[in-house]
């Protein structure tokens, strides 16, 4: 029974609220329905094809001809490319089991055109944890978000990456390298570090989606004050997953030493003064324009703080490359077990 409603005001809410629920359950019905129909469209298709020589008589005019015959039945919708992303969609998923209720169909068609199926299996995975939309999904596919993920891991953690999408557990999986900003449409060169803040500021909703799951901004310019000197962390967040801070300092150059040595200090001044007592160890990441990793190497040694050292881009990456890089990583892994 629910409760009893005492003015006009609230009865206009109240209607607004079941008509919201209500639409939101229509959609999410409707568009289970289509997903299901279209995965049988599939399987009828491939039934088919299997059925004596049909596949070898028809080939790829079958699609043509069954898509002009749905058209002409039962109007759009099915274009020849609806119709083979149907078919591929049985494939891909031949129990119906496999399909995610959570996903809609220009979820999965987006997905469809991801070939390799360690990658396919990785962007289902975080679409479902992350609630990504599909306008996020491509964004995250042109960022080849796996490869770049993927890269720093060896092969059972590529192929637990791929089944289960990324888990936060510890500091390293919160780190990327690079991170990609072609959102901040920033030139390539000539800007200086309070520009690239600033904008990573105002385009702050996309600036939190390249970071990952769990993080809160805290704030911009953070002060230290140590013996009546002032310092300023650039960008300082809260990690809800892994409940520390995460302090991130910009670099338009590469990375210098004294770069680390500085977020070295603002990481222990933040352990000593900012953690409450339920707070872990707070991270810190230093982004830079480039860097040299012999170097990061010598600087970092001894350090026990969580510092990293990463790289960020103004400029979608060659997905395809880094997907080569990381199947021949693979195929390594392949000769050395």
């Amino acid at each position: 029974m629910s409760d009893l409603i005492d003015s006009y005001q609230q009865l206009i809410d109240r209607i607004g609220e079941c008509l919201t629920q209500g639409q939101q359950r229509a959609f999410e019905q409707v568009n289970t329905l289509l997903v299901e129909t279209y995965w049988q469209i599939g399987q009828y298709i491939v039934e088919f094809e299997q059925k004596g020589n049909e596949r070898a008589e028809y080939g790829s005019r079958l699609l043509t001809q069954l898509s002009r015959d749905l058209k002409t039945a039962y109007g759009k919708g099915f274009s020849r490319r609806n119709v083979l992303d149907m078919r591929r969609f049985y494939v891909s998923y031949p129990k119906w089991q496999m399909v995610s209720a959570k996903l809609g169909w220009s979820h999965y068609t987006e997905l469809l055109a991801i070939s390799d199926d360690l990658a396919r299996s990785f962007y289902e995975q975080q679409c479902i944890r992350d609630r990504w939309s599909v306008r996020e999904l491509k964004r995250q596919k042109d960022s080849a978000l796996f490869e770049r993920v993927a890269m720093s891991k060896d092969r059972a953690e590529i192929l637990a990456l791929a089944q289960k999408g990324q888990m936060i557990e510890s500091a390293q999986d919160v780190v990327k390298d690079p991170y990609v900003f072609e959102f901040l449409d920033l030139p390539d060169r000539n800007y200086h570090e309070s520009e690239l803040e600033n904008r990573l500021i105002v385009q702050l909703e996309k600036f939190l989606l390249e970071l990952g799951k769990g993080f809160a901004f805290i704030g911009q310019q953070y002060r230290i004050t140590l013996n009546n000197t002032h310092f300023y962390v650039d960008l300082v967040f809260y990690h809800r997953i892994l409940k520390c801070f995460v302090l991130i300092d910009l670099k338009t150059r590469a990375v210098r030493h004294e770069d680390i040595g500085q977020m070295n200090m603002y990481l222990n001044y933040f352990r000593a003064e900012e953690n409450m007592e339920d707070d872990n160890e707070p991270i810190g990441i230093v982004l830079a324009r480039d860097k040299d990793e012999i170097l990061v190497e010598y600087a970092t040694g001894g350090i026990s703080n969580q510092l990293f050292v990463s790289r960020y881009q103004l400029y979608l990456p060659n997905v395809e490359a880094l997907k080569q890089e990381l199947r021949r990583l693979l195929e390594e892994s392949d000769r050395s077990d």
